[in-house]
């Protein structure tokens, strides 16, 4: 019997958690969520992605699902006390797990706007070490540009050297990737940095924590990664998506189109 999971993001960011998850295990059954028509959701706020939230609760409540995997750290930050109250079922989110696995003392983060001002970051990472020194980026167009049909690599080379130099200069020893769009373009990032500052993906993290939750059948095997028990589902722009879904995860899925009833 597979495990129901819920993921949702407001793109393709979810696609780095779907990803370590089916590397790890065959055993379930996901639904995906983008939430393409309000995309980004880094720069709207906090009433905005509460809303937001409570109408992925709504979309989520008759899948009956075993666990939700939160794959965007701007809900995880405003709104995860709504996503745990509403469906009554576990919540594995990003910050916190991420978080436990900070061993620096100089950590950098880069983030949406949004999740930058809630300071959730910096608040759990000082909560779990006392002595660290959290510094955070705001990277307001890293998402659109990651979300773009091709990447545009000089631009993205200009924002990496903007977003990065701040960081850089307070010599931090670890840098979290905080929106999980960004580790789709980690190897572009591993090229900006010095070899001694560690590249944290929260998404692996998560997957941790959820596997250590719900365990792994001994007889799976784990050869490479399958989509056959992935439902997709977006707000809008379907062709679009499917497109995407091509180019980063190499399938060709069927899209299903969905309404979460909001004026936002």
């Amino acid at each position: 019997m597979k495990l129901k999971i819920g993921i949702f993001d407001s793109g393709i960011g979810g696609f780095t958690i779907l990803n370590s998850l089916l590397k790890t295990r065959k055993d379930v059954e996901v639904f995906y969520l983008a939430d393409t028509k309000r995309i980004p959701f880094g720069n709207k706020n906090l009433k905005e992605i509460r809303l937001i939230a409570k109408e992925i609760c709504n979309f989520f409540e008759d899948k009956n699902l075993d666990a939700l995997l939160i794959a965007c750290n701007t809900t995880n930050a405003c709104a995860l006390d709504i996503l745990e109250n509403n469906l009554g079922i576990p919540c594995f989110d990003l910050i916190n797990s991420v978080s436990e696995m900070v061993d620096k003392q100089i950590i950098g983060v880069l983030a949406t706007q949004t999740t930058v001002k809630s300071l959730y970051y910096k608040n759990a990472i000082n909560s779990l070490k006392k002595n660290s020194k959290v510094f955070q980026q705001e990277c307001p167009e890293f998402v659109l540009e990651i979300e773009k049909d091709k990447l545009n690599f000089d631009k993205l080379n200009y924002l990496a050297d903007l977003y990065l130099r701040p960081l850089v200069n307070k010599n931090i020893e670890e840098l979290i990737l905080g929106c999980s769009h960004y580790p789709l373009i980690y190897d572009f990032l591993r090229k900006k940095l010095d070899s001694n500052i560690k590249i944290i993906d929260p998404s692996v993290a998560l997957i941790k924590k959820f596997n250590e939750s719900f365990a792994i059948p001994e007889t799976d095997r784990y050869e490479s990664i399958f989509f056959e028990n992935v439902k997709f589902f977006v707000t809008s722009e379907r062709d679009e998506f499917s497109s995407k879904a091509k180019f980063w995860l190499g399938i060709n899925k069927e899209i299903r189109l969905v309404n979460l009833r909001s004026n936002v």
